[in-house]
């Protein structure tokens, strides 16, 4: 198995993503969000993050996050009613979000996790 570890930038020293796979796309667990002061849902997340295996905690940009899907470098799910589902890529007016794929339009069941640590 390999280890991967990343630093995001802009987040505190050691805010690293880690995990172990047999393959390069790893399926990484979002646990929490931080979200801008936009109305609109679309634009209000601002950062994904989560914990690592060794209870060390992970946060991404939205950005990151986007680029990481389209490369196939990671992928993300939430646990919703203790089922998995997967997070995905969503397109509004030209922007760019993620969202669950059982959300509708909108990025519900991400907006209703619970805020990151600063």
């Amino acid at each position: 198995m390999l280890t991967l570890e990343r630093q995001s930038p802009g987040c505190e020293p050691g805010l690293l993503l880690k995990f172990k796979t047999k393959d390069m796309a790893g399926n990484v667990q979002i646990k929490c969000i931080n979200k801008s002061d936009r109305l609109n849902p679309h634009e209000r997340i601002r950062n994904i993050g989560g914990v690592n295996p060794d209870g060390t905690r992970w946060k991404l940009t939205l950005n990151e996050a986007i680029q990481h899907i389209k490369n196939g470098k990671y992928s993300f799910y939430v646990s919703v009613n203790g089922k998995s589902v997967d997070v995905i890529i969503a397109r509004h007016t030209g922007y760019e979000y993620l969202k669950t794929e059982n959300d509708g339009d909108q990025p519900n069941n991400l907006l209703s996790l619970d805020e990151c640590p600063q």
